[in-house]
């Protein structure tokens, strides 16, 4: 009885106990850094940690809060479940970067599970894209299979067909990079163990230009995916504020990894080394550092544009269905929907180069729909 009591009433403590933890973790990590900083004689990298933490610990109240008020007014789980995902990438973003600059011998581990994050991220909003236009835009058939013109710079080529193969096309390009950058970052990991990666060196003698080729590539066409399928149809998304979303996106996913090859070339030249960092630094600790560093920084500015770009209130309903705590919460950890769709993404792609043609459309993100 006490159980079901707590489960009725958790919309009421959830929010309160949060902001205790919040309160407590402040009591505990402020006081900590300042007495690091007081023994150390505030060196720039113990300042750099200082600014680094306060930064995380200012940005997480706002996405934490957010997560549990999208929990408390789960109303719509076709939409918020994907939502809840995007939100938690301030979070781990901000923590895994502040952890690698107070240890920055794990800088690598920890990097490898971000960037894993983030190609999990352009799933998530693809499909919240997607589940959107099944589920609630009200599209017409000429909506539906007009045909849609390249931007720049392939505005040379003829117009694409619209309709459901446009559609897959788009979600074909945002999913290659959910496959690519998990597994360059694997084969990063595996090569940094094996003393052959050479991070932050642009020598053809180690595998850190390869990959970073690839990753570029991977994310051009993810991004240039998201963008041809915003604008073919952000009349129809247009109730949803899509506009907000992708640039918040866009920011986080790929502007900072660019910053990193940035960061990469100018310390491999030594602009940033002389001016900086040490000479006792190797090339890869110092750019990874100065991109944790920054992320830090970021991240703040990231978790208040999420704050309103996927704000919780267009989904607060009263006469709604209410969710108990244990199913929006579980709903953030099933992952079903991603290796369903990344099974299928592959399956396409080996279908595609076998035949040479595009193989039938599949819709697992919204599975029980009808196509189209």
């Amino acid at each position: 009885m006490a159980w079901e009591w707590y489960a009725q009433r958790w919309r009421h403590w959830i929010r309160p106990a949060l902001m205790a933890l919040y309160v407590l973790g402040l009591m505990v990590v402020i006081p900590l850094l300042c007495h690091q900083i007081a023994a150390s004689g505030a060196t720039p990298t113990d300042q750099a940690k200082f600014a680094g933490g306060i930064a995380t610990l200012l940005a997480l109240p706002f996405s934490i809060w957010e997560i549990a008020q999208h929990m408390v007014h789960y109303t719509r789980p076709h939409l918020q479940k994907f939502i809840i995902r995007i939100l938690w990438m301030v979070p781990i973003y901000s923590l895994n970067a502040w952890l690698a600059l107070i240890f920055p011998e794990t800088g690598i581990y920890l990097d490898t599970l971000r960037e894993c994050y983030e190609a999990y991220v352009i799933y998530n909003f693809m499909a919240f894209l997607l589940n959107f236009l099944y589920f609630e835009a009200d599209m017409t058939t000429t909506e539906l299979r007009s045909q849609h013109s390249h931007f720049f710079p392939f505005c040379c080529l003829s117009p694409c067909d619209g309709g459901s193969d446009f559609i897959e096309t788009c979600k074909h390009g945002a999913l290659q990079y959910t496959v690519i950058r998990p597994l360059t970052t694997v084969i990063a990991l595996m090569c940094e163990l094996g003393g052959v990666y050479g991070e932050g060196k642009f020598s053809l003698s180690v595998a850190y230009p390869y990959i970073l080729v690839v990753n570029n590539l991977s994310q051009f066409v993810a991004m240039y995916s998201l963008a041809m399928f915003y604008t073919a149809y952000r009349k129809v998304l247009d109730p949803m504020k899509p506009l907000s979303k992708f640039l918040c996106i866009k920011a986080v996913v790929f502007f900072s990894f660019f910053q990193s090859c940035i960061i990469s070339i100018m310390v491999y030249y030594g602009v940033i080394q002389t001016s900086f960092a040490s000479q006792e630094q190797d090339v890869a600790q110092i750019g990874r550092s100065i991109q944790d560093f920054l992320i830090c920084m970021e991240m703040l500015l990231a978790a208040l544009a999420h704050f309103f770009a996927f704000s919780h209130k267009p989904y607060v309903d009263r006469t709604a269905p209410q969710v108990d705590c244990c199913s929006s919460f579980l709903a953030m950890w099933d992952v079903s929907d991603v290796t369903q769709d990344v099974t299928n993404h592959i399956r396409h792609v080996g279908a595609s180069i076998a035949s040479h043609v595009p193989s039938q459309p599949f819709y697992s993100i919204s599975a029980g729909f009808q196509r189209l």
